[in-house]
Order: structure tokens, then sequence, then C-alpha cells
């Protein structure tokens, strides 16, 4: 006899899914990869062969979990891509990687720790979402809001570096405000440090350090206290006048 799988089966078969991948990116964030999968069962309401039946392996759970991570991300620029101007998309997208970023790092890390593994649903997720991130650079590009030379490269190495940098910042608002600091980097501005120009000093020269017994000019080493006499002579006759203790 064949069964018959209907609609709300179906539904059940999602809610449980769904409910299994929630509770195991809370129990790997956690505890890392070590968590077993009945853990994970009992976290979801679930048994233990629902879990099995959806994700075979554990590999294949972190992986689900990894890609459903980065698949709400592309969902939220997609949504940002629609109802906002093609700057504000831009940099709205990017914040949400960079603030959302600690809450994927145990699984990030779980991932990156064996390349050897099959991952095509992630292959395909991490796709979709430098798709979408060339889609909004070029387009606030175009709107005049982001630097003509900053490729998709660049920003993704510069949002790994500044999710790096709140990880290490226990002053949330602190790090969203050095965040703030350095995506503005990416906004068209006057020729500055990024131009590649050297700095000099408009000021004019300092003076040149002097000897405290004689008064002749010192040379300044790269390492090491600065001088303060030009040579042995100089140093003895500064401790003979100095007054005993």
């Amino acid at each position: 006899m064949t069964t018959v799988i209907g609609a709300g089966d179906r539904s059940d078969a999602r809610r449980n899914r769904a409910r299994v991948l929630s509770a195991a990116g809370e129990a790997f964030a956690e505890r890392g990869f070590d968590v077993p999968l009945g853990d994970i069962a009992r976290r979801a309401g679930v048994g233990a062969g629902t879990v099995y039946r959806h994700f075979p392996t554990k590999h294949a759970l972190v992986e689900a979990v990894f890609s459903q991570q980065l698949g709400e991300l592309v969902a939220s620029g997609e949504r940002r891509m629609a109802r906002s101007a093609p700057t504000d998309a831009f940099f709205g997208f990017l914040t949400d990687i960079i603030g959302t970023a600690r809450s994927r790092a145990t699984v990030c890390d779980i991932m990156s720790a064996d390349a050897s593994w099959p991952r095509p649903v992630l292959t395909a997720t991490v796709a979709r979402l430098h798709q979408l991130l060339a889609v909004l650079l070029q387009a606030a590009q175009q709107a005049g809001g982001v630097r003509p030379e900053i490729g998709p490269d660049d920003v993704v190495a510069l949002t790994v570096g500044c999710a790096a940098m709140t990880a290490a910042r226990h002053d949330h608002a602190a790090g969203l405000r050095l965040v703030r600091l350095t995506l503005d980097g990416l906004r068209p501005s006057a020729p500055g440090v990024t131009e590649g120009r050297s700095f000099r000093d408009t000021r004019g020269p300092y003076p040149a350090p002097a000897c405290e017994q004689c008064g002749a000019a010192l040379t300044l080493r790269p390492t090491g206290r600065p001088p303060r006499y030009c040579g042995a002579a100089c140093r003895q006759r500064a401790h003979r006048r100095r007054p005993a203790s």
C-alpha cells in the first residue's frame, strides 16, 4: 500500500526542521561541535529520529545551520534593496552582516576548521550573498554614495575586519561607533590617507636635540631612549654635578 503524504504532514516536517535548526544554532554557539545530536533533539522538543531523518550527519546539520544564517542575511539585503535608496541599502546590509557576525562565529569556526566537508548547500548560499553584495555595491556607486574604486573583495575584507573589531570590544556601542567610522571610509571624500601620498610635517623641522652639558647637537637613534649627552665626558660631568643624596 502506498503511503500518501498530506499537506499537514509536510507542514509538520517543515516546522520540525526549523525547530531543529534553531536549537542546533543555539547549541553549537554554546558548546561547539561536540554537542551530541541527542541534546539538540531534546532542546528542539523532537525525537532523535526526527533529527537524523532531516540531517543524517552532524556535518550536514552544521552546514544547514550556517546556510540558514547566511540565507537570512540575503533575505534582509533583498528587503533593503527593495525598500531603501541604493546607498542606504548598501550600508544597511553591511551593518546587518557585521552586527550579526557574533551569533555566527562558532558555526563559522567549525566550518572553517575542516575544508574537506562536502557543502553544496552552503556554497550556493555564499554565492547568493556575494552576488547580492556586488549588486548593492554597484547600485550605491552609481548613485554616488560609494567610492568608485572599491570592489566587492574590498568590501568583504572590510566587513570581516569590522566584525573582528566589534567582537574584541566589550562595549557594544563603542564597537558600532568604530564600525560606522570605518564604513565612512567607503564614501566619496577629498583625497586623504587612502591616496598613497606621503605624510609631511607642514610646521617645519623640529629643532635638533642638544647635549645638556655642552649644547652640541645630538644624533637621534632609531631605538632606545633619546640621548641626553654627546659623550662619556659630558655624562660624567653631569653625574659629578648632581647633589649628593
